[in-house]
Formats: structure tokens, sequence, C-alpha cells
């Protein structure tokens, strides 16, 4: 059986962020920000940005060096196959798919190489939810 959105993320430590934003209208920007304050250890993934909240931002996936506990995509769903594909490559423990993102593709792509996933969810609604925090 699958573990629920909480368990995933209670089990977590470091979540890097695929499409994180700089502009802090967005939720790609205040999820990840609400995550780091509760003291996540948050990698922006962002071609376009060297930095953001301070953090090194990286082009790829495949550049960041050490573990990822969990991918959050806050990308296109016809983007997400590709993203789960590069999670599985890099060895993530789980795919997490941001709230209206669905797809049957990445899912069967994260659970045939044994990852987590979640779509379709709200990391940060998760979070507060069960008072989650490192």
């Amino acid at each position: 059986m699958a573990a629920a959105p909480h368990e995933i993320l209670e089990r977590a430590t470091r979540i890097a962020t695929v499409g994180m934003s700089a502009d802090e209208r967005k939720p790609a920007h205040r999820i990840p920000r609400q995550l780091l304050q509760a003291g996540f250890d948050i990698v922006p993934v962002n071609p376009e940005a060297d930095e953001i909240l301070g953090r090194r931002a990286y082009a790829t996936l495949d550049e960041i060096p050490g573990p990822i506990d969990i991918v959050e995509v806050f990308r296109p769903a016809e983007e997400a196959p590709n993203i789960a594909r590069q999670a599985v490559k890099v060895g993530a423990g789980a795919v997490w798919l941001q709230d209206g993102i669905v797809s049957d593709d990445a899912r069967a792509i994260a659970e045939d190489a044994g990852l987590d996933y979640v779509e379709d969810n709200c990391m940060g609604s998760v979070q507060a939810a069960h008072d989650i925090t490192r």
C-alpha cells in the first residue's frame, strides 16, 4: 500500500523543487518558502535562476549534489513524466506533483521504480495540517 502524503513528508528532509519561482506572488515561491521556514532543506530547480530564497538554484535534478528525499513539481503535467524519469535517475525517494497537476505516466514511472508518488496535492497544506517541521 502506498504511503500517505503526510507520511512521505514526515520522512523527508531534503526537497528538490522543480519549477521553483523567484516571484513571491506565485505558489511555486510561497510553498517552498513555507517549507524552508518549517526547517526543510529546499533545493530550487530553475534553469533561469542562480539563487532563490538565498538557496543556490540548479538547472536540473542531475546537477544537485547529495540525496533528494522528494522531488516537488511545480511544472505543467506534460512535463511530469520526464521529471519523474529524472527523479528515478538521481535516486529520489518520492515524486510529488502540486495542486492541479496529474499525470498517469509520471505515476507509472515513479511507482514502477519504487518511488513514493503524490499528485494533485499541496505540500504546504499537508505540512501545515500535520504541523510537520524539521
